[in-house]
């Protein structure tokens, strides 16, 4: 089936992106990954990868025009001869001003207070909703751009985000636990305190058709589904997605979140399935002893650090001004993230390799980075197997992630404000607790004092 390449918001005060250039022609052959256009967004120019595997067609977008946030600007057809056939959308009319949200997104044909509109932000290709875990300020509360307005699940994490705007929360327009279109308007910032905050739900848009229709978990039946079904977002790579609280949750108790996927429902899964979960989880044998639906050691594991990103800043601009020396922060975090690795685990000279990623594309895998000059460029490893991902969201609108580690342990470092926020996500029988907690200790000593350590 063909797929729609949208626009994507970078961030929670983006409405529109700028084309900067297509990477490929309509016609052309891609895969999952690959570069198709640059977007220009308030921060930085961001290249937009494939969502899947096919041919380029039905472009109706050319670089230099602005493309409201979530409209489809292409479509990837599964053969050269779709996409011959596959007819361009209308072309975005950016000349017209915003007329708000369209009474589809918003189920009271009310007037808004006005204000700045914040949408509901995609933060992947192929994403088309996020769901909202909370919010974390209320209709009438004073809000600075920075400050933390809601958190949002993706199918990879859960992403906090900033408010993008000084004022006051003029609306809220969805709940938490609803899953929302990207691009569509969530909330409103005003100036001024208004005199009548508005608290809507979109009551038409359900995250889990099993729940109850108001939210209300404790009304929904405890029955599994007749078949499978899918809902709220997919698996990815054959991971489970599931709010980090519900994770946690279902590991105190001993519950195994494949059962829920066994049974069709619908992912991803939060606090209100754990109820439904264990009315599937056989009871365990003996206490104490570990249920044998949980397989040993594959409990994720979540380790967060802060340090302050003045001396890393300081060290990056050192390099450029007396060494002459143009570093790209990412590039030292990788030898930071390898040296700190390697003495945690005591690897001694064993070669590591470490596969670098942004939020938008692997940028690849290099061996043995904490034994490489900085003036020097870093060996690239190829297809060889990491030991570890350093993933930067720094460049991104996001200050915390929360990860779902794969078969490697993933370290992620967010930017917010005069700090850098790092976790690492990882399973048990990866790194035992010594070893992951003496690896952030190192990655974040050197981050926040690189010269010292490199002396």
């Amino acid at each position: 089936m063909p797929h729609d390449v949208i626009m994507p918001a970078l961030g929670m005060a983006q409405d529109t992106g700028l084309i900067v250039s297509w990477l490929k022609k309509p016609g052309d052959a891609v895969k999952t990954g690959d570069g198709l256009m640059e977007v220009e967004t308030d921060k930085a120019v961001m290249e937009v990868e494939a969502p899947a595997n096919g041919f380029l067609a039905a472009v109706s977008a050319e670089a230099g025009d602005h493309v409201p946030v979530g409209q489809v600007v292409a479509v990837i057809a599964e053969t050269a001869d779709a996409a011959k056939n596959t007819t361009p959308a209308a072309p975005p009319n950016t000349s017209q001003p915003d007329e708000g949200p369209t009474s589809q997104e918003i189920s009271e044909p009310d007037t808004l207070p006005p204000g700045a509109e914040i949408i509901m932000p995609a933060l992947g290709m192929a994403q088309d909703t996020g769901l909202i875990v909370a919010w974390r300020k209320k209709p009438g509360d004073p809000v600075a751009a920075s400050d933390i307005l809601l958190e949002v699940e993706t199918d990879k994490s859960v992403m906090e985000v900033e408010a993008g705007h000084d004022g006051f929360v003029a609306a809220i327009l969805a709940e938490a636990q609803q899953a929302v279109p990207v691009g569509s308007v969530i909330a409103v910032i005003s100036a001024e305190k208004p005199e009548n905050a508005v608290a809507r739900s979109r009551k038409n848009v359900a995250v889990d058709d099993h729940k109850a229709p108001d939210g209300d978990a404790a009304s929904a039946p405890l029955t599994a589904p007749e078949k499978p079904r899918t809902g709220g977002a997919l698996t990815s790579g054959g991971r489970i997605l599931a709010s980090p609280k519900a994770r946690r949750l279902a590991m105190e108790k001993g519950l195994d979140l494949n059962l829920l996927v066994e049974n069709g429902v619908p992912q991803p899964y939060h606090v209100s399935d754990l109820g439904l979960l264990e009315t599937l989880a056989p009871p365990a044998k003996t206490t104490g002893e570990i249920p044998s639906s949980v397989p040993s050691g594959a409990w994720p594991v979540h380790i967060a650090a802060r340090v302050a990103a003045g001396g890393c800043d300081e060290f990056i601009a050192w390099l450029a001004d007396d060494g002459d020396i143009q570093l790209e922060p990412r590039k030292a975090w990788l030898r930071f993230a390898a040296a700190a690795f390697r003495g945690a685990t005591n690897l001694g000279d064993d070669r590591l390799v470490v596969e670098s990623r942004t939020h938008r594309k692997t940028e690849g895998r290099f061996a043995d980075a904490d034994r490489s000059r900085l003036s020097k460029p870093l060996s690239d490893a190829g297809d060889q197997v990491p030991s570890i991902v350093l993933r930067d969201l720094s460049g991104s609108p996001i200050t915390v992630a929360t990860g779902a580690p794969h078969h490697i342990p993933v370290l992620t470092v967010c930017r917010e404000r005069d700090d850098y926020a790092v976790s690492l996500d990882y399973q048990a029988g990866q790194l035992d607790e010594d070893q992951a907690i003496a690896f952030v200790t190192g990655f974040t000593e050197r981050l926040g004092e690189p010269l010292r350590h490199l002396l």
